[in-house]
């Protein structure tokens, strides 16, 4: 065998090599660190709209837990669910006249706007399980959440939190 052929031979091995060692890192780093997912509808505007690419962070939540005011990614069997997190295991969730009240103190929802606090309605008390945690969508007129559809949410079924905004490009965002 030739000299040339060789060094072509060695060379092929080796961006072989660098190329599998390449996809077993971005497949650890898709099934155990950084997933993307897309916003499917409109529940989650203004902070985050349909179509919009997000990051969600899958190992946050291994070492830490979900925290009131976390956008997360909740798995169901049919689609999975943006929303944020409002009420965390062991407390008690209730709105009057758009106001959130946890554990019968109001608390200061920054996120969304005086028209949509208006267009929560009323609701509760109800007392979150352990374990379990109340989620709503920001746009509250149309969003399926805990109120009426999703139901409380289990800790297993968060599977991530949304980080930022990586498509639209021009919309590039962290989504706290």
């Amino acid at each position: 065998m030739s000299l040339v052929s060789q060094t072509k031979k060695k060379e092929w091995l080796e961006w072989t090599k660098a190329i599998i060692i390449a996809l077993l890192i971005a497949f650890f780093i898709r099934t155990f660190l950084f997933a993307t997912s897309i916003v499917e509808g409109e529940s989650m505007e203004p902070t985050l709209e349909d179509g919009e690419r997000v990051v969600f962070n899958k190992l946050v939540y291994f070492i830490d837990q979900p925290e009131r005011g976390d956008i997360v990614i909740i798995e169901r069997p049919v689609q999975n669910y943006v929303k944020r997190i409002i009420g965390l295991p062991g407390e008690t969730i209730e709105v009057n006249d758009g106001n959130l009240y946890i554990n019968n103190e109001k608390y200061d929802q920054t996120f969304i706007s005086d028209e949509t606090k208006r267009n929560t309605g009323s609701l509760g008390p109800i007392e979150i399980p352990e374990g379990s945690y109340f989620v709503m969508g920001d746009n509250r007129a149309i969003s399926l959440d805990s109120r009426n559809g999703l139901g409380f949410v289990e800790e297993d079924n968060i599977i991530g939190r949304s980080e930022f905004v990586i498509f639209p490009f021009d919309q590039w965002a962290r989504t706290k």
